[in-house]
């Protein structure tokens, strides 16, 4: 059913007729200017090529196009862009098993073994989304739980952060992972009580030694998924991401939607490591394909895993692990050789950071590097969650982004409290700090780390609160933003930290007409709802790509 779907989808892209000048009027307008400041307007003009050809303010007589395309006063936003998610993760998200909506252990199991029935023909049950701290349990769960409701096939099933794996016996069984296998550099096996029997759950590295086991999905497996991440984020406004950890297998799938005329996401790539680096992009980054909607950026790097795991890299021990102080992934001279051979290259580094000592390095490696090579580099951090105080002012220098995601906040605050103590949280999630600083902020979401949805990022960004309104005021409420900067930071500072601002990311003539209209105004509804906004269209290049039944 879903590859008929892809391919009616397909088909209907292909036979859409040549593009016209339309006029879209009777709308509430937002966008963000060339000087940062919030512009309105009425109406837009959309030419021949799908850029903007023209803004009206009210009062202003309308030109005459080809179409004409009534607003109904609705609000008509930037098209949103996701300034850190995972594409293909979103797709195969959709796809697989969903365990984020659960809340406990025998949840989660129930969900898996409905799963696994449902699914008799699948060789393998995988999924993602589970979160022990969610469920209260106190510990990683074991095989021996997962092999109680799934004990026929193998079952491997990703963290919600993506930084651990859990795995039933035949999975394991599968991969050749047995007490006497070693936790490799940067990773974990979990053990059982003995010490020596895996549990069943991999950290960081180690998970490596399962997904190898995993068959590889195929092509057309793979362009499923792409369709599939297309309708999940129009659906919610998004008209661009930047895809963190591309591929060559990823990149052969966007181009052969963009070949086919089925590509209508705009995707900022930045490849796994830099073998895929040079695989995919040579000797630099690639141009911007398919009329700006696909541009091989850079190269993400990896310095540390994540607070939910314990592997984020701290400067001190945990607070709830005293002999603990995290995962670091790369090593210095290893981060600063890729750093280099990126930079000679002219591709962009983003480099996923989250602990203390983990961002201290980071902003160390590229202060040393940054010296040495001219131009505009933009070196990006990923995450940038938890900062020593006394490093913060460094997010400011050599045109750092902090790429960060609000409804990570939201989603780590009392975790983060129990993991490190009420005292280490100063350099926590410090939007604000790092604005007044000098720094920049793109926002994005981790998606299917976290949904996708930027009107709950929005809604977190001016309120540092959940959507059950806690904590009263806000955690750490000094660190919040103004809405005039959340938008910016998923609009048009998202599109500059991926090197595209003047192509899309602001509704200004020039640039490509990637537009939402919604039932809100996020400059001045509340927050409740904002974080409820309905997406009624998604516009990209000028053509219509989502319309809410």
């Amino acid at each position: 059913m879903k590859l008929k779907l892809a391919a009616a989808l397909l088909a209907s892209a292909v036979a859409m007729p040549a593009q016209a000048d339309v006029l879209v009027d009777n709308v509430s307008g937002i966008t963000i200017d060339e000087n940062g400041e919030v512009k309105r307007f009425s109406a837009l003009v959309i030419d021949d090529d799908g850029k903007v050809a023209r803004l009206l303010e009210r009062g202003e007589e309308a030109p005459r196009t080809d179409y004409r395309e009534d607003g109904e006063g609705r609000v008509m936003l930037p098209g949103f862009i996701d300034a850190h998610g995972h594409v293909s993760g979103i797709g195969f998200g959709a796809l697989t098993l969903d365990l984020s909506g659960t809340n406990s252990l025998e949840e989660a199991l129930e969900a898996i073994r409905v799963f696994a029935e449902e699914n008799e023909a699948r060789p393998w049950i995988l999924g993602r989304g589970w979160n022990q701290e969610k469920w209260g349990l106190g510990r990683f769960p074991t095989a021996a739980e997962l092999d109680s409701v799934v004990s026929d096939r193998p079952v491997y099933l990703a963290r919600v952060d993506g930084h651990a794996g859990w795995a039933n016996s035949l999975a394991m069984k599968a991969a050749g992972v047995t007490e006497k296998s070693v936790s490799p550099s940067g990773g974990r096996i979990e053990t059982l009580a003995d010490g020596k029997t895996p549990s069943g759950v991999f950290v960081d590295a180690a998970e490596e030694l399962m997904t190898k086991a995993i068959p590889a999905p195929r092509p057309v497996e793979r362009d499923l998924a792409l369709a599939e991440a297309q309708k999940v984020l129009h659906a919610q406004g998004i008209t661009a991401m930047a895809d963190m950890g591309t591929t060559i297998e990823d990149w052969q799938a966007f181009r052969r939607a963009g070949d086919n005329g089925s590509l209508t996401l705009r995707i900022m790539a930045y490849a796994a490591g830099p073998e895929q680096m040079v695989l995919i992009g040579g000797s630099g980054p690639s141009p911007w394909l398919y009329d700006d909607k696909l541009r091989l950026n850079g190269i993400k790097l990896y310095l540390d895993g994540a607070l939910g795991s314990r592997g984020a890299w701290l400067k001190e021990p945990y607070a709830d692990d005293p002999h603990n102080t995290g995962l670091p992934l790369t090593p210095p001279a290893a981060l600063r050789n890729i750093l280099v051979r990126a930079a000679q290259g002219n591709f962009q580094p983003a480099v996923h950071a989250i602990g203390t000592a983990a961002n201290a390095e980071a902003l160390n490696a590229i202060s040393e590097i940054a010296e040495s090579f001219d131009g505009d580099r933009r070196w990006r951090i990923e995450h940038v969650q938890i900062v020593d105080p006394a490093d913060l002012p460094k997010l400011a220098e050599h045109g750092i982004i902090s790429s960060m995601q609000p409804v990570h906040q939201t989603s780590d605050m009392f975790m983060a409290e129990a993991r490190l103590g009420p005292d280490r949280l100063d350099g926590a999630y410090a939007w604000n700090t790092i604005l007044q600083l000098g720094g920049r902020l793109a926002f994005g979401s981790d998606a299917p780390v976290e949904s996708a949805n930027p009107f709950a990022g929005l809604a977190v960004a001016i309120t540092r609160a959940n959507a059950e309104g806690e904590p009263f005021g806000g955690w750490r409420p000094s660190e919040s933003v103004s809405r005039e900067q959340a938008l910016a930071g998923f609009t048009s500072e998202a599109a500059f930290a991926g090197f595209a601002e003047g192509r899309f990311g602001r509704l200004l003539p020039g640039e490509r007409a990637d537009f939402v209209l919604v039932d809100v105004d996020p400059l001045v509804d509340t927050p409740d709802q904002i974080r409820n906004t309905t997406v009624l269209e998604t516009w990209v290049g000028g053509r219509k790509v989502y319309e809410a039944d």
